[in-house]
């Protein structure tokens, strides 16, 4: 197998509840969302993934090896769980350092290690000294991260990484991963913070009720799902006169129109033979076009389809 991460015929149940149901993917180097609501089996997949869980039946690889029980493998994954687990009292320049030793990295090579990563994760310098108890949630995040990547891993796995972040550490926390994954590390991230995953992933994974729904481009999801109507606003300078030529040509699902502001909102069933025919259209209706916009080509607009 090549790519990052695969999965072929995946389940995991606990007594009779079924956690992921049979499942195949494959997750390719780069950035990687998983999405899906809470008990669609999103932490059982990156439990296994991490090597906590041992799968109940099918094979789950990275980087074509099995992590349960394999210590090796696991040096190359770092993870940053969802729940906060760094010591309050202590403060993050010698916690890391304290994990690189145990790890068994030389002194001289933790304290590197911990200072570099650090200033990667853009943690102010004049904090390191402090204990972690005077951080903020964001800080905290920020040091959690920096646990994650203190060995070097070459694929990274966050659950929820923004929460508790405001739109500002928000930002500046898709900035570094931005930066860790055009240096080579493959992340995989999953959230229930749908608009930051559409900014950060072109591929995403959603889950639901333990199976795969949707796998892969972002585009190419929306251009499989079965009966995806596009949603288009146009404004024009007539457009009653485009609606009613868009309706006699058979491609509308429906529309309405605000004639005040010159815009006709509009529903296309088959997307693909209509942008194919849309100049066309355009052309025949003799309307003048100023704008369109496209209502519906967004991360959750998607998870919503596939999971309704």
């Amino acid at each position: 197998m090549n790519g990052v991460i695969q999965a072929r015929e995946l389940s995991r149940w606990y007594g009779i509840v079924m956690g992921l149901n049979n499942v195949s993917f494959d997750i390719d180097a780069g950035l990687i969302g998983l999405v899906g609501p809470n008990g669609a089996g999103k932490s059982t997949l990156i439990q296994i993934i991490t090597g906590q869980l041992q799968p109940s039946s099918g094979e789950l690889t990275v980087f074509s090896e099995v992590p349960w029980n394999n210590p090796r493998l696991l040096k190359r994954i770092g993870y940053c769980p969802e729940r906060e687990a760094v010591p309050r009292d202590l403060p993050p320049l010698a916690w890391l350092r304290g994990l690189g030793l145990i790890s068994g990295i030389s002194p001289a090579e933790a304290t590197r290690r911990s200072e570099l990563i650090l200033e990667r994760v853009k943690l102010p310098r004049e904090h390191w000294s402090k204990t972690m108890s005077q951080y903020s949630k964001g800080m905290r995040q920020r040091v959690k991260l920096a646990q994650a990547l203190l060995h070097e891993p070459k694929l990274l796995v966050l659950d929820e990484p923004m929460n508790g972040l405001d739109p500002m550490g928000r930002q500046e926390m898709a900035h570094i991963l931005k930066e860790l994954a055009a240096a080579g590390t493959s992340i995989l991230i999953s959230s229930h913070i749908l608009a930051e995953l559409e900014s950060l992933c072109k591929n995403i994974l959603i889950l639901n009720w333990g199976r795969i729904l949707a796998s892969g481009d972002q585009k190419d999801i929306r251009a499989d799902l079965k009966n995806w109507s596009e949603q288009l606003s146009v404004r024009c300078d007539q457009p009653e006169k485009l609606a009613r030529h868009l309706f006699d040509a058979g491609v509308l699902l429906g529309f309405d129109l605000d004639a005040m502001e010159g815009t006709l909102n509009i529903r296309v069933k088959d997307p693909g033979s209509f942008y194919e025919r849309w100049v066309d259209l355009l052309i025949e209706s003799n309307v003048t076009v100023s704008e369109i916009r496209s209502q519906n080509r967004s991360l959750k607009q998607i998870f919503e389809k596939v999971t309704t």
